[in-house]
């Protein structure tokens, strides 16, 4: 009796192991019912920092849904509308993650000798030529004109320069450069400038307000023209020893990202999202503007291929604008 006992047991214990397997990924997977489970995920607490504009409002979903403890990891947002704050932000440990002009990626990579890994490109190209003359309708008609603007020693110099200079107008369009996106939006609507070039939402902004100001020229399709690769201009970067301790947290935050970005790409209720999250003031506007603001989520392939490319012709203008040469292939991630 004791001997068909052991036999059974044995049995069962068989079976028990035949029908439970382990899989390379590390899922436990039940052969009865072919259920997948994974070891419950631990959150992770993520200081993120985000700017006013195009370039933070694909995590305004991200930012509400954390509030409500509706996101994998613990994250703490701060709206900045200075992207300068970004240097010294993730250079000091402050912050974990940022978002970041594409440029400035690569300026902090060289700043802190290969200290950062950018993880995706945020938005792509956003800036327009806008006209109150009524005589600008495709770039050549710029030849003669003075086009006011902002961002001088950073991307939007570098991609108007590359636009014109590869369109023959580089000695035939004077260009003048304000401190502001805002001072320059002021000097069209009281008629200090004629013709001048903003990003979204600058460019809702000022032609909600002033009807007789065009969208002329959008830049980006100027920049298709003439490039094999798209515009990237707004970029997502963390401190490398962060993301060397917590791969799998950033891959969720990744992944959660991209579905704010979705949201707020769809959603009738984006612009409120946004407002809310202080990216931009108004929701009206801000839903407005969103078809012009390329809001994208570029990751692996797609990321390298694309900043690579944008990059190449920054440090072909000016070698200090990507902080005096191009990255290395560990500034990637994924």
């Amino acid at each position: 009796m004791k001997k068909v006992l052991s036999l059974a047991l044995a049995a069962i214990m068989v079976l028990a192991l035949c029908s439970c397997s382990t899989n390379g990924d590390g899922k436990t997977t039940t052969a009865a019912n072919d259920a997948t489970t994974t070891e419950a995920y631990q959150a992770v607490d993520m200081n993120v920092l985000g700017l006013k504009g195009p370039t933070g409002m694909g995590m305004a979903k991200m930012i509400s849904d954390s509030k409500t403890n509706g996101t994998a990891n613990n994250y703490k947002f701060t709206i900045s509308g200075d992207p300068t704050s970004v240097v010294a932000g993730i250079t000091t440990g402050e912050y974990d993650i940022a978002a970041c002009p594409m440029n400035m990626a690569s300026v902090i990579y060289n700043k802190t000798n290969g200290g950062v890994k950018i993880l995706a490109i945020n938005t792509l190209g956003i800036l327009h030529i806008l006209d109150k003359t009524g005589t600008v309708k495709q770039l050549s008609d710029l030849k003669g004109k003075t086009v006011v603007t902002s961002g001088q020693g950073a991307s939007p110099e570098y991609i108007l320069n590359y636009i014109l200079e590869k369109n023959g107008l580089k000695d035939d369009v004077k260009v003048e450069y304000l401190s502001e996106h805002s001072e320059v939006a002021t000097a069209i609507l009281t008629g200090k400038a004629d013709i001048v070039m903003l990003p979204e939402p600058n460019v809702t902004v000022v032609t909600s307000k002033d009807s007789s100001v065009k969208i002329a020229i959008d830049m980006t399709q100027e920049w298709n023209k003439i490039s094999d690769v798209q515009l990237a201009m707004g970029a997502v970067i963390a401190r490398k020893d962060f993301v060397e301790k917590n791969g799998k947290a950033v891959d969720k935050f990744l992944e959660e990202y991209k579905n704010s970005v979705d949201y707020i790409n769809t959603s009738a209720e984006a612009g409120t999202a946004i407002a809310e999250a202080g990216i931009v003031d108004n929701a009206a506007l801000a839903q407005k503007a969103i078809p012009g603001s390329n809001i994208t989520l570029l990751t692996g392939a797609q990321l390298k291929a694309a900043a690579e490319a944008n990059l190449n012709v920054l440090f072909t203008a000016n070698p200090a604008s990507v902080g005096g040469k191009l990255p290395g292939a560990d500034f990637y991630y994924g």
